[in-house]
């Protein structure tokens, strides 16, 4: 499991030890060994050989990969961070792979990807995504690498470790009363619950029919930003009031929408929860532990 310690990867990893799995979680950083917590190991994915004697020496039956510095910025100083984070990573990890028979690569894409070549990517994030997922395709046409790609909506729910993320900050701000300051809310997005990606991550896991499949893991629907933030206010109640406008728009955003349909005919996988139910669920949570601090 890379990316254990982020938002998806966490729930995943609970999930997957909640199910009796023994996993080995990567991280570039020490993490505390605890009972009922995954083997930690110390690695550079953008290390080519590291990862190389990393799958070597734990033979892994599946791996989920999470890793990802996962940001809309448009700031070229970012480019070639974000590169390595999302794209170099996962070409060590496929190419890692090749001659391993029985590993199973279910990776996380996104929504943000160009499905079209002559539509230009949004930011570097998107950028480096599509052609992660170029490389899993090729990997598994090329060298039977059992890759498949999922390509993740909008992700929302529970202890997400991103406070700024546009959710758990606006949560956080309504709880406090105050005005979280937003953009226009015109985008359209497409949300999916947390819970509900980590259950198609496990579906992907547990399919041939999965591998060199690229799949979208959301709701199928478009709901805008600023109609997200209104049921979340309504959903919260206090004085807050968002603050629409209060920051400029980014450039080339545009409005995302899966299509879940191949998805629930390969991994019979459909998201289950709703989007206001969702977002109860979310607000019940940052609630809870924001009395418990």
């Amino acid at each position: 499991m890379t990316g254990a310690t982020g938002f998806v990867g966490g729930h995943l990893t609970s999930r997957l030890i909640a199910l009796g799995a023994e996993v080995h979680a990567v991280t570039r950083g020490h993490q505390t060994q605890r009972a009922h917590s995954p083997a930690w190991h110390v690695v550079d994915l953008a290390d080519a050989e590291a990862v190389s004697s990393l799958l070597r020496s734990t033979a892994p039956d599946v791996v989920f990969h999470l890793a990802s510095a996962v940001t809309g910025t448009r700031d070229a100083a970012l480019v070639r961070a974000v590169l390595d984070a999302n794209l170099i990573s996962a070409v060590n990890l496929l190419t890692a792979a090749v001659g391993a028979p029985g590993i199973r690569l279910v990776l996380a894409g996104s929504v943000e990807e160009t499905r079209d070549a002559e539509v230009t990517p949004s930011s570097p994030y998107a950028a480096a995504k599509s052609a992660a997922t170029a490389y899993a395709r090729m990997c598994h046409q090329l060298w039977d690498v059992a890759a498949t790609v999922l390509r993740v909506a909008m992700v929302y729910g529970p202890d997400q470790p991103d406070t700024t993320k546009l959710i758990p900050y606006t949560i956080l701000a309504l709880l406090r009363g105050e005005d979280p300051e937003l953009s226009s809310g015109t985008r359209l997005v497409d949300w999916v619950y947390v819970g509900d990606v980590v259950e198609a991550f496990l579906a992907a896991a547990d399919t041939d029919k999965a591998a060199g499949q690229v799949l979208d893991v959301g709701s199928g629907t478009q709901v805008s930003i600023r109609d997200t933030i209104e049921l979340l206010a309504a959903v919260i109640g206090g004085s807050g009031r968002p603050r629409f406008g209060a920051i400029a728009d980014r450039p080339l955003d545009h409005a995302q929408m899966s299509d879940p349909r191949p998805t629930a005919e390969i991994l019979r996988w459909r998201p289950e929860t709703g989007l206001e139910e969702g977002l109860r669920r979310t607000v019940a949570w940052y609630a809870a532990d924001r009395m418990e601090s």
